[in-house]
């Protein structure tokens, strides 16, 4: 026969007091399971001096990454796809043009068109404008406090101020530093020596103004009095691995609106993102083609193109716009090609290589202007290749400099190279 709390003898007290003790128990090792099978964190009643369940809180880890990513390429993509990865979130800092200048000499692209190409990456989630060139202990906190960053990143180069201190002690010493692997075959300093090859196209007169500085950029050993230095040779290995980790590894939807834009996209800048955006916004899908390295050497000149096909490739896939690219794609876009990948709409930009499209050449865009699939797209920035390059030969004697510093902190970084792990 059962028995009730308002018949319970006062001798029974005891044994009651035992069984509440017992089920307190029992409740709370359910809810600390539940806390560690189902996401419940136990909250304290003080009242009852029990726990009762509350969802736990899913923070994202957020990691910061700094540079000047002036003269943008492949191997500042793979590093930011990188640092990505440490954490949830990637907030980037772009160093100020006058952090720059102060630390290694002028920038050659504008802050607004770097910061264009970090926003245009597609592992950046945000981006702070103006970055100083160093983490002091205020900027850190700020970055800790305002940003709710986790961990700085740099890569295994060391970043050295003017004085010989390291930019990343503070983080480094808060332990609050991680280190990713460098991307080799490429570098800021190698990509300024490929550009100035291309002044041996110009009149000899011009070429002597920037002999001198070809050879700072280009790390290159005369061969006698009238040869020229020879640039180093870029030690990229293009490898199916490294396409997998930048490529997005979606096609498109079976209804999808395809659209098509294709060109060299050498030295990958500000004015291919705009184009790239413009076009994706026309459709679902943007298939990007990239010319072969001979098809651009014919149409531009002997020392062209400044970056090998791998390498634009790489820069292009990098891009958030881009959701898929021909690797070598042909020059003229043929009714088979339209077929093939279901073309809804080729475009092209306003702005292009003068040399490029020449009066009385076939017009490669025959075929979708006669199927009614091709658009002229105002192109909202005025750059191009060429244009980078006379930003460099017009201010000589500043990018020597500036190459002077750069080169010296390359030879550390090669004496005392040890291998980190990491892709």
């Amino acid at each position: 026969m059962g028995w009730s709390v308002v018949s319970m003898r006062y001798s029974d007290a005891p044994q009651v007091a035992q069984l509440l003790v017992a089920g307190l128990i029992l409740a709370a090792a359910v809810l600390g399971l539940s806390s560690h099978f189902l996401g419940f964190i136990p909250v304290a009643i003080p009242a009852f001096g029990i726990f009762l369940p509350k969802k736990k809180e899913n923070r994202r880890v957020r990691v910061y990454m700094d540079g000047c990513f002036d003269l943008m390429h492949y191997g500042h993509a793979n590093a930011l796809r990188q640092a990505r990865a440490l954490g949830d979130e990637l907030v980037v800092g772009v160093v100020s043009d006058g952090e720059i200048e102060s630390n290694k000499g002028p920038p050659v692209m504008s802050m607004d068109e770097r910061m264009a190409m970090v926003r245009s990456v597609k592992w950046v989630d945000e981006v702070i404008e103006d970055a100083p060139y160093a983490i002091n202990e205020e900027f850190m906190n700020k970055l800790f406090t305002k940003y709710r960053i986790d961990y700085i990143i740099h890569g295994d180069d060391p970043c050295l101020l003017p004085d010989g201190s390291d930019a990343y002690a503070h983080a480094k010493k808060a332990g609050r530093y991680k280190q990713i692997k460098r991307t080799e075959g490429v570098s800021s300093t190698d990509i300024v020596g490929r550009m100035l090859l291309c002044v041996r196209d110009r009149p000899p007169s011009e070429i002597q103004n920037h002999a001198s500085l070809q050879r700072q950029f280009s790390h290159g050993h005369s061969h006698g009095p009238d040869s020229h230095p020879q640039t180093q040779i870029s030690h990229f290995l293009p490898t199916s691995r490294r396409i997998v980790q930048f490529s997005n590894g979606k096609g498109p939807r079976p209804d999808a609106r395809i659209v098509y834009i294709d060109g060299a996209f050498d030295l990958f800048h500000a004015g291919h993102v705009a184009i790239l955006e413009r076009a994706k916004a026309l459709g679902d899908f943007l298939l990007v083609g990239i010319h072969t390295d001979q098809t651009v050497r014919t149409r531009r000149g002997a020392h062209h193109p400044v970056m090998n096909l791998h390498e634009r490739s790489l820069s292009v896939l990098s891009c958030r716009y881009a959701d898929e690219i021909i690797i070598g794609a042909p020059w003229e876009v043929t009714k088979d090609m339209v077929t093939t990948f279901n073309i809804s709409l080729v475009v092209h930009g306003t702005v292009a290589e003068t040399t490029d499209f020449k009066e009385g050449d076939f017009d490669p865009y025959a075929c979708p202007k006669q199927l009614g699939k091709f658009k002229i797209l105002e192109s909202p920035r005025n750059i191009t290749t060429s244009t980078i390059i006379a930003r460099i030969v017009a201010n000589h004697e500043a990018f020597r400099k500036r190459n002077e510093k750069k080169a010296e902190s390359e030879r550390r970084y090669y004496a005392n190279k040890q291998f980190v792990n990491g892709d």
